[in-house]
């Protein structure tokens, strides 16, 4: 089933020589490099001989203008994920999508050596191909022999030239019941349709090809996206219809929201992809600005907290294999011994002390986690009054159950715990925030080094793709006990997180170096912090 989302309706397009589907108009849905959109033609010549290719000029001859279509103008989904199930069955799907109208075709059966000779004799005349299964010689396999549907899609398109290219192909049309040109000289070149507002992405599976036949006889522009994340790779341009092929896009919901973050071309610090991880380690400085006691990032202002977070993260360069980011792991909210004016244990730093600190590592390409310490507030209460911050594409988000208190407790007395729920609640609302903002995928953190500060953490979502989830395992002492808390944290641990820890400088004994601290396993920690 083709996946769609967004439906609109748009006045009919009718280019000469063929009509395609009524497109949106959503401009600036999608953002690409100028180098990453090129032709189908091209994309087919790579995918197909592993050379960039373009297609030849066509053999003077006469164009021939098919009628405009006379069928109402059907609907469109803005973002648009068709399943790849088969090189047959994604053609078939794209044509039905694309393509109102095409007066001639070629087929060929999938992997045949005939294939290459196949697409260019398409891409010439500018008619789609469709790739078509093996079958046996007996015409009385009729419908059997066309389980994708080829023959079908040929006469709603009125396809009346059909070139079968190859033995296998030949076969094929005789069992289907097919009528057949002799030669590629019997095909009309079509005049190309003009320029829709129409982008086709590919992950780049060979399988693909007869997809992209047909969108370049579409008039499509091309980008190919391996693994199916526009983050990961492209930025601004612009396009107003999106087709995807194969399911690693899908599903559409979640690929028009990694298009709009794509199109708003906001950058982690350190550039690349808009996914955190894998790919990037980072390293940071934990602590409350003014306040050495709290840890290492209070020692010094901002400027020296700067070239300090840049020093330690130059020290890990050689050993994380990967791109390094210095980091603040900065205290928003502090734990307090007093209640205070509103009662709830907790000391809120005002936005505007804060934000000197955002500003100056946004401009040095520092990443930002804020730190929760709630008291007897709770998680979400103080992430929304940070709001104004968490939306710098720098600026994550680290929860410390450690500090939050129940309705009688006071800090020291205790550790504190937090439910589950109380956490999936503030990543459900700081993945909706990334999400309307169009922001790179934000850090969403948890602090935890005892089992019983997350009541129910088997639950913890971690499906938001706008968030990469941490649990932060921050035990301090001996490299045993720092140890026997990392190996329990991992006991059970839910699916689809990262893992991060901490390096204390005062209380480890001794302190791990940067090559000791990237060995520890099994998993390899994507955040390290210093306190």
């Amino acid at each position: 089933m083709v996946a769609v989302t967004n439906w609109r309706v748009l006045a009919a397009r009718r280019p000469p020589g063929r009509a395609t589907v009524g497109l949106p108009s959503v401009t600036g849905v999608v953002a690409l490099r100028a180098r990453a959109i090129v032709t189908a033609a091209t994309v087919i010549a790579i995918l197909v001989t592993g050379a960039s290719a373009g297609p030849k000029a066509a053999p003077a001859r006469r164009v021939i203008t098919p009628p405009p279509a006379v069928a109402a103008v059907l609907p469109g989904p803005a973002v648009l994920v068709l399943p790849d199930d088969g090189p047959a069955a994604l053609a078939v799907a794209t044509s039905r999508q694309l393509l109102r109208r095409s007066p001639a075709a070629v087929v060929v059966t999938d992997g045949d050596p005939a294939l290459p000779t196949a697409l260019a004799e398409a891409v010439r005349r500018g008619i789609p191909v469709f790739p078509v299964p093996a079958t046996a010689d007996d015409p009385a396999d009729g419908p059997a022999a066309d389980p994708a549907g080829v023959r079908a899609e040929l006469s709603r398109i009125g396809a009346a030239a059909v070139w079968a290219v190859g033995d296998g192909a030949r076969r094929w049309s005789v069992a289907a019941g097919l009528a057949t040109v002799p030669s590629a000289d019997r095909l009309p070149a079509i005049a190309p349709p003009r320029p829709a507002d129409l982008l086709v992405l590919t992950d780049g599976g060979a399988g693909q090809v007869g997809a992209l036949a047909v969108a370049q006889a579409a008039g499509a522009r091309v980008a190919t996206v391996p693994g199916g994340d526009p983050r990961t790779g492209m930025s601004p341009g612009t396009a107003g219809h999106v087709v995807a092929l194969g399911a690693a896009f899908g599903p559409p919901e979640r690929l028009a929201a990694r298009l709009a973050t794509s199109a708003a071309g906001k950058q982690l610090p350190g550039g690349g992809s808009q996914v955190l991880f894998p790919g990037r380690t980072m390293v940071a400085l934990y602590g409350h600005p003014g306040a050495p006691a709290l840890g290492v990032l209070g020692e010094q202002d901002v400027a020296g907290a700067v070239a300090r977070a840049k020093d330690l993260a130059a020290k890990y360069a050689p050993v994380a294999g990967e791109s390094v980011v210095p980091a603040f792991e900065l205290i928003a909210t502090v734990a307090s011994g007093a209640p205070g004016p509103d009662g709830d244990y907790s000391a809120e730093a005002d936005v505007a002390k804060l934000r000197p600190w955002v500003d100056a590592a946004a401009a040095a390409g520092v990443y930002v986690v804020l730190d929760l310490q709630p008291g007897r507030s709770d998680f979400l209460s103080q992430a929304r009054r940070y709001a104004e911050l968490l939306t710098e594409p720098n600026v994550g988000l680290a929860l410390d159950p450690e500090w939050r208190l129940g309705p009688a407790q006071v800090h020291r007395a205790q550790i504190g715990s937090v439910g589950v729920d109380e956490i999936n609640a503030v990543i459900s609302w700081l993945a909706t925030l990334t999400r309307e903002q169009a922001l790179p995928q934000k850090l969403l953190m948890v602090h935890q080094f005892k089992v019983s500060m997350i009541t129910g953490r088997e639950r913890l979502d971690t499906s938001h793709d706008e968030l990469a989830v941490v649990i932060h395992a921050d035990g301090f002492g001996t490299p045993a006990l720092k140890f026997a808390t990392w190996n329990a944290m991992h006991a059970a641990a839910p699916a689809g997180i990262h893992w991060g820890w901490k390096n204390f400088i005062d209380e480890d004994s001794p302190t791990f170096t940067p090559a000791q601290t990237m060995a520890v396993g099994p998993t390899r920690p994507v955040f390290v912090s210093y306190q």
